[in-house]
């Protein structure tokens, strides 16, 4: 006998398990099965006794419904057929031409999931005075809808937003999701006035000197841009950045301390402060050696640790509390290191700029990158303050720390792991805000895994 199956569009996860448990009750192999929908002859199946699937079947089922693939029902059931006939370790065979095919599928929809989540733009809304609303238009490839719009309520808990797409739409009040039907470009805002001031800040942190257009378009797939406000401005910023660097080259070159040491710094040399408390009031009264910085963020912990950890600079809010790393990357530093073993308490933290350097935009302060005659400039503060607290091994949160300890670039992906600082002995690894901005989320599992492991090394090589 041949059996139909009509499930709704989308990724009807119900009806399937019902379909497949009605087909397995009466024995219907794959091939007996149309899981179109639209079989001329065939019956439905019945419902059936619940299933006891592997928990690898479970989840490959429970992400492959939501693959684009017109075969994916098809595909899971002779999953499920496979394992009900006695091959109850099938899921875990990555090399079975089955299972190689739906871990594809749920490879890309797990990385549909995560574009959506990194490209999603919500664009302002003023229903009546007072009421606002974000709307935004996505064009998923797949049904991930559903699965992506929890990552937004948590993110964005106390706006009133809509997500629409073609396969779908989501809108939250507030309290509670409700999906609806799908929808058209038409009916998503075209933009609002905060766009200018994100593309603002866009092109500020843009780096010309690393720009790398293949994979920028992988990191950023080129069918996301036209929904994207900041992809405007991509084209000139890559047309631009060779100029721009030989700016950046002409400028360093006659920076001041290219060829003699900033009068100020030289100055507060002669002091040879013999205590950390006396640097620290010198580095404390110094004026910002970079545009924006409102005051000196000092390094903290104590003396004689088993390591330091060096950053890039204070951030914003370092500024505000005047604490190195308390903001979102010092969040997730704090995570790292308890993974890795380590308290935060026993090592000394601190940057190789100590001011935060930013650009204002209307109430927002923008982050710039030092120039490396700006880590010149601070680099014999951060020498004589290490020089005071004595670690036992150094751990470079980036290039920048790197630049500054090393006096020469020491480009991470190229010199990651242990290394020495002028007879000091160090580790390089990521600035934890480099984990914040991986937007694939196989790569920055890879990069966490890294980083925890760069800590553990330095744990091992302290003693």
């Amino acid at each position: 006998m041949d059996w139909a199956v009509a499930l709704a569009p989308g990724a009807d996860l119900d009806g399937f398990r019902r379909a497949a448990r009605g087909l397995i009750a009466v024995e219907a192999p794959p091939g007996a099965v149309d899981w179109s929908g639209g079989a001329l002859f065939g019956e439905a199946p019945p419902d059936g006794p619940p299933l006891i699937l592997p928990r690898r079947a479970g989840a490959l089922i429970q992400s492959c419904v939501r693959h684009a693939d017109p075969e994916r029902f098809a595909l899971l059931y002779q999953l499920v057929w496979r394992i009900h006939r006695g091959e109850r370790a099938l899921a875990e065979i990555a090399s079975d031409p089955l299972v190689h095919r739906l871990e594809q599928m749920d490879k890309a929809v797990r990385r549909e999931i995560h574009k959506m989540h990194a490209f999603v733009r919500f664009r302002r809304i003023e229903e009546e005075p007072g009421h606002e609303r974000f709307a935004a238009w996505f064009e998923p490839e797949h049904f991930v809808l559903e699965s992506a719009a929890l990552f937004f309520v948590d993110r964005f808990r106390s706006m009133r937003w809509s997500i629409l797409t073609p396969l779908g739409s989501v809108f939250w009040d507030g309290a509670a999701l409700d999906f609806g039907p799908p929808a058209r470009r038409e009916d998503a805002p075209d933009g609002d006035p905060f766009e200018d001031g994100w593309r603002a800040y866009y092109e500020s942190t843009f780096n010309p000197a690393r720009v790398n257009p293949r994979m920028m378009a992988s990191e950023m797939p080129r069918r996301y841009w036209r929904n994207l406000p900041e992809a405007a401005a991509i084209p000139d910023m890559i047309r631009g950045a060779p100029a721009r660097v030989r700016e950046m080259i002409e400028r360093e070159a006659s920076a001041p301390m290219k060829r003699n040491p900033d009068k100020a710094v030289a100055a507060m040399a002669d002091q040879r402060p013999k205590t950390l408390e006396a640097l620290n009031r010198i580095i404390a009264a110094a004026d910002p050696f970079v545009s924006g910085g409102t005051r000196a963020v000092l390094g903290e912990g104590p003396l004689t640790p088993a390591i330091a950890l060096v950053g890039e600079q204070a951030g914003d809010q370092e500024d505000v509390q005047g604490r190195p790393f308390v903001g979102p990357a010092g969040q997730l530093l704090d995570r790292a290191l308890a993974e890795a073993g380590l308290d935060r308490t026993d090592l000394y933290v601190t940057n190789a700029v100590k001011h935060f350097k930013f650009v204002q935009d209307g109430k927002r302060r923008l982050h710039k990158s030092p120039t490396a005659g700006e880590v010149s400039h601070y680099r014999w503060w951060l020498d004589k303050e290490l020089e005071l607290v004595r670690p036992r091994v150094i751990v470079a949160l980036g290039a920048t720390a790197a630049l500054a300890l090393a006096g020469k670039p020491m480009p991470v992906t190229k010199c990651r792991g242990e290394t020495s600082f002028e007879n000091r002995r160090g580790v390089i690894t990521y600035h934890p805000s480099y984990l914040l901005r991986v937007p694939d989320a196989a790569r920055k599992a890879e990069a966490w895994g890294q980083f925890v492991d760069d800590l553990r090394l330095a744990r091992a090589l302290a003693g």
